[in-house]
């Protein structure tokens, strides 16, 4: 037979007879049903099943221990994955040590070099872009009873993951913030100044022939630690400066500046205009809100205490107020019981807490400007032409920017992956080393039966890489087949056949009588 030939499978496989593989096998009377090796379909004597058994347990575990018991050290030996192992059970090769050994240990030993590097000549290299584990960082146990001082390590391991969950809650605690306004109520120091122009019959121009003043509305955010500073313009949405009626006419008498997308934001604003005498002016200035901010219905404004805020915190004023008077419905939650001043409200005795944002939109209304009354004075010997207010303005909270920076960055991100890759590399050389410590150990102590196991487990391998069943050397000659278990594989695969004819002709009556 030519090397790897086995016996034609045609039909069922081979084992007791009865109905196809599958179904529940039939035994012949008068035939004890043997027990069948997984890699000869032969039958084993009853007396060995459970040396059998104990023997392929004993193979699972060497294939699964044997990243252990693989002599590191060596060239050209890698290692394989578990998961490759586990995917066939391995079958022993009781004669392959002992005839390689019958040549004395020297010739092992160049036999082992030769057959580690032909067995695995690939290797599994580590990528650095491997998403690594808090597990591999962690030293095995018989390193750390090997050295008491690596106890410190694992303690420090231990702070470590502590650290990280505490900083990664902090991270979601600062998230959560950012997505809420943080506002700081800071003083803006507002300063309306003017000066005069007297008129000089000599000037040469139109300009410098006619009297005139200038007014100047400028102002600063007092002690701002923020590094760019604000400009004046940002902190407000309109400007309008009202002059006198009778003077200027109903034409030219409001100079007006209102925020669009595309404004450029200065840092103050001049109004000129030609004249020789006092003016009163009044300046209305509509601060800027972010997020936007109401004036309530004054009704509303006395119930809830409110008088200029955001729809979200009016809301939770409404909220406060039916918990507090138990206005909630006790049957249907999701209805409110209007009181007296609720009905003068919203004009119904009874509505769903969902139709209040709607219902609101009426109730609210612009905020006042802040109003400004000033007299732009000619005199010359009037030397208080400057005036001072101090406005309360909302400003982003400078601890804002720090928390997103601390969040965008990524320094410490990069520092700590580095650090990580060192720790994950230094733990590998140690198990490494503890491989070639354990291999040299063993081979001290028993150099002759460790290279033997080790030669078993390298054919194991072999032959899972190689997919190979059975033992081809034994297959291949002829007095594999003469003997005793061949014949009665025979019997049974003949007799499987015709089981499975006669169920056919059966089938076929059947059909045909029907």
């Amino acid at each position: 037979m030519p090397s790897g030939a086995r016996m034609p499978h045609q039909g069922a496989p081979m084992g007791p007879p009865g109905p196809p593989y599958g179904g529940s096998p039939a035994v012949r009377p008068g035939l004890p049903s043997p027990v069948m090796e997984p890699s000869r379909k032969r039958p084993a004597p009853s007396q060995q099943v459970q040396q059998q058994q104990q023997q392929q347990q004993q193979q699972q575990q060497a294939v699964q221990n044997r990243a252990r018991k693989k002599p590191v050290g060596f060239p050209g030996a890698s290692e394989m994955p578990a998961r490759q192992m586990d995917m066939r059970e391995p079958q022993s090769d009781p004669t392959l040590g002992s005839n390689i050994l019958a040549d004395g240990l020297g010739a092992t030993l160049s036999v082992t070099i030769v057959t580690c590097s032909l067995f695995f000549p690939l290797s599994l290299p580590v990528s650095s872009a491997k998403r690594r584990k808090m597990a591999d960082k962690i030293l095995p146990q018989r390193i750390r009873e090997l050295v008491p001082e690596s106890q410190a390590y694992m303690d420090l391991l231990a702070f470590e993951r502590k650290l990280d969950q505490t900083i990664m809650r902090k991270r979601v605690d600062i998230q959560e913030a950012l997505k809420r306004p943080m506002k700081q109520k800071r003083k803006l120091r507002l300063y309306i100044s003017n000066t005069f122009n007297p008129a000089r019959p000599d000037a040469d121009d139109s300009d410098g022939s006619i009297a005139s003043w200038e007014l100047r509305v400028e102002g600063k955010l007092l002690d701002d630690p923020g590094k760019q500073k604000k400009k004046f313009s940002s902190f407000f949405k309109s400007l309008v400066i009202e002059l006198d009626k009778d003077l200027y006419g109903p034409d030219n008498h409001l100079v007006e500046w209102h925020r669009t997308p595309t404004t450029q934001e200065t840092d103050g604003f001049q109004v000129k205009r030609p004249g020789d005498v006092s003016v009163r002016c009044t300046l209305l200035l509509m601060l800027d809100y972010q997020p936007p901010q109401f004036k309530l219905d004054p009704r509303l404004a006395r119930l809830l205490g409110i008088h200029t805020q955001t729809r979200s915190c009016i809301i939770q004023a409404l909220w406060q107020y039916v918990k507090t008077n138990k206005l909630q419905d006790s049957h249907d939650k999701e209805y409110i019981n209007c009181d007296k001043y609720f009905q003068q409200i919203f004009d119904c005795p009874r509505l769903k807490f969902s139709e209040i944002p709607q219902r609101l939109t009426n109730l609210l209304l612009p905020p006042d400007p802040i109003v400004i009354n000033h007299v732009i004075s000619v005199d010359p010997n009037d030397q208080k032409k400057t005036a001072c207010y101090d406005i309360d303005v909302e400003v982003e909270d400078p601890l804002k920017s720090q928390m997103s920076s601390f969040l965008l960055s990524t320094a410490n991100q990069q520092e700590i992956a580095s650090l990580d890759n060192k720790i994950h590399e230094t733990i590998e050389s140690i198990n490494q080393l503890k491989i070639q410590r354990d291999f040299m150990l063993s081979f001290s102590r028993d150099p002759k039966g460790y290279i033997q196991d080790w030669l078993k487990s390298q054919s194991r391998d072999l032959k899972l890489m190689t997919d190979v069943v059975g033992n081809p050397e034994e297959e291949r000659r002829a007095a594999f087949y003469h003997e005793p278990w061949s014949q009665e594989a025979v019997s049974r695969y003949f007799y499987c056949k015709i089981q499975q004819r006669r169920q056919e002709l059966e089938q076929a009556l059947a059909v045909r009588n029907t």
